[in-house]
This record gives structure tokens, C-alpha cells and sequence, in this order.
């Protein structure tokens, strides 16, 4: 099976802010093959620290894989359906972030790469769906921050597609914790000695730091769990966290971590629910500490109040945040037949 990464760029892109970007660049993965009248696309969005490597064989990201769910003969079956995995804007895995060159001064954006949002993301797809001629999905499905992304899709674009999957995730966050998140990552990143502002580009960088956040969040995600699969020592445990840490560190951009949190500021598409006329499967894992089963009742009620049509299911897993992928066996029979009923 291929994977190919392809590009799409965008000039002069208006963020909702004002602020133009000169260039926006967007680079997406695809599986399967787009039907003739185009209409058999399927977007697949992304968590924070991962990217399109998401829908890889083996695609190792913090959320698990999701090759388990994205393929031929799976619950987005790309036998069926063309699969689309665009690079968040502002992410590290080829789409236009704070490393990139600011065609008006030559060099890096670093700090003043300008503050998105959750919409600008959804509209550089938008702009990337309308290149590639797709009008309308099939459905939108995506874990964490993905999730935030299908349910912005959703009250942005309410024509846009017949289904939205929002899994590990929640359609609103609170400023408390948002404010919290920026200010827990500036605390780690600013007590670098390399960090500059975040101009930290020629001076060696901050991995240390960038290693430590990681650590930090694996196991917020619940790898502990997943380690005492194989391994049973402590010291071997935390070996292989700081291992798994360090090869995402390695290729994630710091300032790229500060953006998509910022992004978070103010997300909450609660009130918008009345727009949504895409069928909902919400999702959630039972022992994710990010995202825990208890947001369910309210997120369910305020769709059925706004008479949207949505359901609800529960992963029983002990992978926490981490479950959509590494438990996928015990949600894709759910997602196949929420698939095939639209």
C-alpha cells in the first residue's frame, strides 16, 4: 500500500483575525481513489501532535494509529472512499507553520507567526477540497483535536457533508483550561535557554524541553498502560516513554505546539449546534482523562435539543486517550455502520 504526500497552496489567505497570510500551504495524504463525480470523499482529520502519518501502516502517533479504521475493507473503507488527511495549518508535518519563510522578509515566521483559530484551519481544507473539486464529503471523522475540526466543519459548513465522527473530543473548551494549556507550554518552553521568544530556529533549538512536554503528554494519554502490554519494569517503562518522546520531539515544532493550543482559545461550537445538519456519532473512550465519558450526557442533550441527529458511543477501553487507535477493533464495527447509514 502507497501513501503519497502531495501539497496544496493557497495565496493570500485571510485569516478570521484579518491578518493575510501571503501563501498558506497545506500538505494532505489521500487513500483510495476519488470517484468520477466526486462525491465518495471521506476527510479524515487529525489529533494536536500527530499528522496525515495518522492513516500510515504502523503510523505511530500519540492517538494510535487509525490504519486500523482507514483502508481497504475497514470502517472507511477506501475500496469505497477516497480518503483525505490534511496537515493542520500551523502543524508541523508540511503545512505552513512558524518555521516556514515569510515571503516577506525571507526568513522564518518564529514568534510572529500571526494567531489562528479552529475556523482558518477548517477553511484552508475548505480551499483544499475546492481544489480538488469535491464539493461535498461523505463524512468527516477525526480523534482529539481532529474532533475539533469535524464539529467547526460541521456549524461552518452545515452542507458540507452527510456525517461527522467526533471521537476522543468535545465541542467546546473552556477559556480556564485553554488559558491553562498556553501558559503550562510558554512555563516549559520559556525556561529553555535556547528559546528566544520562539526565535529559537539558529540557535540549536529546544528539544530537551520539547521532550519533556511529550513525556508529559503520553501519559496524560495513557501510555503506561499500553507499555505494561510487554513490559513490566519501571525503569525500562520510563525508558521507552522518553524513547517515544524524543522521536516525536525530533520532528514537531515547538512553536507549532503554542500555536494549535492558542488556536483553542474561545473553541466552542455549543451554540451553533442548530446549524448542524450532518448525522453525529460522538464517541468517547472510558478512561481518557482529556476528554472523560462524563461530557457525554451534556454534549448529547444540547445536539438532541437543537434537533440534531446524533448518537453516542462508548469505547470500553483501558488506553485512555490513546484508545480510538489502539483499541479500534472495539469502535469500527460501530463507525463502519455509522458510515454505510449515510
Amino acid at each position: 500500500m502507497t501513501f503519497d504526500a502531495k501539497t496544496f497552496t493557497v495565496t493570500d489567505f485571510r485569516l478570521r483575525s484579518g491578518v493575510v497570510l501571503p501563501q498558506a500551504t497545506i500538505a494532505y495524504r489521500t487513500l483510495g481513489t476519488l470517484a468520477p463525480n466526486r462525491d465518495n470523499a471521506v476527510l479524515v482529520t487529525h489529533g494536536n501532535t500527530s499528522g496525515p502519518q495518522m492513516i500510515d501502516p504502523g503510523g505511530m502517533t500519540g492517538e494510535g494509529s487509525w490504519n486500523a479504521l482507514v483502508g481497504p475493507g475497514k470502517a472507511v473503507d477506501t475500496d469505497r472512499y477516497f480518503a483525505i488527511c490534511p496537515n493542520m495549518l500551523g502543524s508541523s508535518y508540511g503545512s505552513t507553520n512558524a518555521a516556514s519563510i515569510d515571503p516577506a522578509t525571507g526568513k522564518r515566521y518564529g514568534s510572529r507567526f500571526p494567531d489562528i483559530t479552529v475556523g482558518d484551519m477548517v477553511a484552508t481544507q475548505r480551499a483544499l477540497l475546492d481544489h480538488l473539486g469535491i464539493e461535498k464529503l461523505v463524512a468527516i471523522v477525526g480523534p482529539s483535536y481532529g474532533g475539533f475540526q469535524a464539529f467547526q466543519w460541521a456549524v461552518d459548513h452545515p452542507l458540507a457533508m452527510k456525517g461527522v465522527a467526533a471521537v476522543v473530543t468535545t465541542p467546546a473548551l473552556s477559556p480556564e483550561r485553554s488559558d491553562a494549556n498556553v501558559a503550562r507550554l510558554l512555563a516549559t518552553l520559556s525556561g529553555d535557554p535556547n528559546w528566544n521568544g520562539g526565535d529559537y530556529y539558529d540557535r540549536g533549538g529546544v528539544l530537551e524541553s520539547m521532550i519533556q512536554i511529550r513525556i508529559g503528554t503520553l501519559k496524560t494519554y495513557g501510555i503506561e498502560t499500553r507499555l505494561r502490554d510487554t513490559l513490566s519494569d519501571p525503569e525500562a517503562i520510563e525508558a521507552a516513554i522518553r524513547d517515544e518522546a524524543t522521536r516525536w520531539a525530533e520532528g514537531f515544532d515547538a512553536n507549532s505546539l503554542l500555536i494549535l493550543a492558542k488556536a483553542l482559545r474561545g473553541f466552542d461550537v455549543t451554540g451553533q449546534f442548530d446549524r448542524i445538519r450532518a448525522k453525529v456519532l460522538y464517541v468517547l473512550s472510558r478512561t481518557d482523562k482529556l476528554f472523560p465519558p462524563e461530557f457525554a450526557p451534556r454534549v448529547m442533550e444540547g445536539l438532541k435539543t437543537a434537533g440534531v441527529d446524533a448518537d453516542y458511543f462508548l469505547l470500553d477501553s483501558e488506553y485512555g486517550h490513546s484508545a480510538s487507535g489502539r483499541d479500534a477493533h472495539k469502535w469500527a464495527p460501530r463507525l463502519k455502520q455509522f458510515m454505510e447509514g449515510l
